[in-house]
């Protein structure tokens, strides 16, 4: 088990404890009759913390399954925004979002506090880095993973192990799809199971341009898939938050939709690994290079996080010089034929119609500026 570390950090947000009234405990009531939680574990889910680090189809069922479960502080951190491909699976999402041009965070958000008022949520527009890392994921219990790329899972993955924090990995692609929790010292981590101690090997299996490599963008993604592990994923997110998580529970499971086969196995610890044993956290580091094209898009993301943009300033100067401007109070939307430019406030842009980092850094040093 791991109550030590859920139970601090649930100690922080107990330092004030939120006790349940009798409309909580209908609420809550058939979750409470479940003999592994009841009243006693729903009063410790809903004074602990956890943190989603992407909203897409995996994202966007966890959080709706964690709210609705009645965990107490949920933190969910995306880059991206609402388009209509996205409907057909990611479920926190309307029409009306993608008509917007809402940031998944802040749609996830209003739509959360829709569904519990209960739950404290917060969305973070922008991208999980090596720079802000730490703030954002250091008051969490548990960690989920909902990205969409593994560069940003093995970020994840070295604070967790540096820090003994719990975090679940998961994917979806295709008809596929696999998760499997980390606790820290005591069980294998991601760096184990995609890692293989070559520097080299380990930096092409984190890019996301090989050439061989499926994605959501090249064979689609069912929507279902993203259900059932997204489904797997809370409930290991839940255990963790009881304390009821054992090493022996954490298992890979993988399964196909459309088959019907599942698979459990367990994965060793590596000797070797660099994470977990070697204690070489170079994605925390900084060591990385920054996730360039995105998943599902033919598309490239700009990142200039050392700078602030006024968007309306930006907006009334690319209008005065002849362009189709859209926006909201979050992003810019501006049309480059062939390409379409999104600019948010924190200097990140996603460039669509490319998968060329170079040409995508051209039209941003030409419309926001070098």
């Amino acid at each position: 088990m791991m109550p030590d570390r859920v139970s601090r950090v649930a100690g922080k947000s107990g330092e004030n404890i939120r006790n349940m009234d009798d409309n909580l405990r209908e609420r809550y009531s058939r979750q409470i009759l479940f003999g592994e939680i009841g009243e006693e574990g729903q009063d410790r889910l809903r004074n602990s913390s956890a943190t989603i680090i992407g909203c897409g189809a995996l994202g966007s069922a966890v959080a709706g399954l964690l709210v609705r479960a009645g965990v107490g502080r949920l933190r969910i951190i995306d880059r991206d925004f609402v388009e209509p491909s996205n409907l057909q699976r990611q479920t926190l999402f309307e029409e009306t979002d993608a008509q917007e041009a809402l940031p998944k965070a802040v749609a996830a958000e209003r739509r959360l506090r829709l569904i519990n008022s209960d739950v404290e949520v917060q969305g973070v527009v922008g991208d999980l880095t090596d720079a802000n890392v730490g703030d954002l994921l250091a008051d969490s219990a548990v960690l989920l993973d909902g990205t969409d790329n593994f560069e940003t899972r093995l970020l994840v993955n070295d604070y967790a192990v540096s820090k003994s924090v719990p975090w679940v990995y998961a994917a979806v692609v295709s008809s596929l799809g696999l998760t499997m929790p980390i606790l820290p010292r005591q069980t294998a981590c991601l760096g184990c199971l995609a890692e293989d101690g070559d520097e080299a090997r380990n930096a092409l299996a984190a890019s996301s341009t090989r050439a061989n490599e499926p994605t959501c963008d090249t064979v689609g993604v069912l929507g279902m898939a993203a259900g059932v592990i997204a489904s797997l994923e809370a409930t290991a997110a839940i255990k963790i938050l009881l304390g009821k998580s054992q090493p022996c529970d954490a298992r890979l499971i993988s399964c196909d939709v459309w088959t019907g086969r599942f698979r459990s196995m367990r994965v060793p610890r590596r000797e070797d690994c660099r994470a977990c044993v070697q204690e070489r956290f170079s994605y925390l580091d900084g060591e990385a290079q920054p996730h360039l094209t995105m998943c599902g898009r033919d598309s490239v993301q700009i990142h200039e996080s050392r700078r602030r943009l006024d968007l309306a300033a930006l907006g009334r100067k690319l209008t005065a010089a002849g362009s189709q401007v859209r926006q909201n109070d979050f992003l810019l939307r501006l049309q480059v034929p062939p390409y379409e430019l999104t600019i948010f406030a924190d200097g990140r842009a996603i460039i669509k119609g490319t998968r060329d980092p170079s040409v995508a850094r051209s039209i941003y040093a030409r419309y926001v500026g070098a």
